[in-house]
């Protein structure tokens, strides 16, 4: 019997995003080299902690959205490749929904050129954990398996048993924004065994922002000295 993997690059199938054939040797996972290549990448100004991307241009040094400047964060700053719309919608939406674990290979090496352009270095990677129960129903964790790839490209330890989910809320994705950080309130935990690391969070998209702080404000308590974050997406 075929592996997934295997009959993916044998078997006939068409791209996620355009429907055309999908050659064998012109693709990145499931989606064709033209679509991957014209994903919604953030480019020009943005803000520097959150990368919400910005309509004027300017210093990326000195832009900072207004609710990043008003308030304080346990998550030092937040770096996205591209944003969510399109393209990158559908792929990511492969990613989570449709058992497109293999894609988790070509988006780590986006989020590693990402980091390699903020030059900064943390002591483990962390992805943002699932409950027990929602991974068994998907069959694994989108966030771990680009954590552990950008891990390996890093070479930067993986460590996913340091952070956890005690309970299972409702998706954030489901809620208005300022029903979201009460959503996800003390529903992480942390291993003492962060205590003095710098922490990088890694996960696929990032709305508002509060599930990564929620992290964030976790790993802190536990002793964390810093943590940032990295996610495939803005949205």
């Amino acid at each position: 019997m075929l592996g997934r993997e295997t009959a993916r690059i044998v078997l006939s199938a068409a791209c996620i995003v355009c429907s055309e054939e999908l050659s064998w040797f012109d693709r990145e996972g499931s989606c064709c080299r033209r679509c991957w290549a014209g994903l919604p990448r953030i480019e020009g100004t943005k803000c520097r902690r959150c990368s919400a991307p910005f309509a004027f241009r300017g210093h990326d040094q000195l832009a900072i959205c207004i609710p990043c400047s008003a308030s304080d964060h346990a998550c030092t700053w937040i770096e996205a490749w591209g944003e969510y719309r399109g393209a990158l919608e559908r792929v990511l939406h492969a990613f989570k929904f449709e058992r497109h674990d293999f894609l988790s290979a070509p988006l780590s090496i986006l989020l590693v050129e990402r980091l390699h352009a903020r030059a900064e270095t943390f002591d483990v990677v962390v992805p943002v954990p699932m409950h027990g129960t929602k991974r068994r129903k998907r069959g694994y964790n989108q966030a771990e398996l680009l954590a552990r790839g950008v891990a390996r490209l890093a070479g930067v330890e993986h460590r996913p048993e340091l952070l956890s989910k005690r309970e299972e809320r409702h998706t954030q994705s489901t809620l208005p924004r300022d029903s979201r950080r009460a959503n996800v309130r003390r529903v992480f935990e942390a291993s003492k065994k962060v205590s003095g690391l710098s922490v990088l969070l890694v996960d696929d998209i990032a709305t508002t922002g509060e599930t990564l702080e929620a992290c964030a404000a976790a790993l802190k308590t536990a002793g964390a000295v810093r943590i940032c974050a990295v996610v495939v997406a803005k949205a």
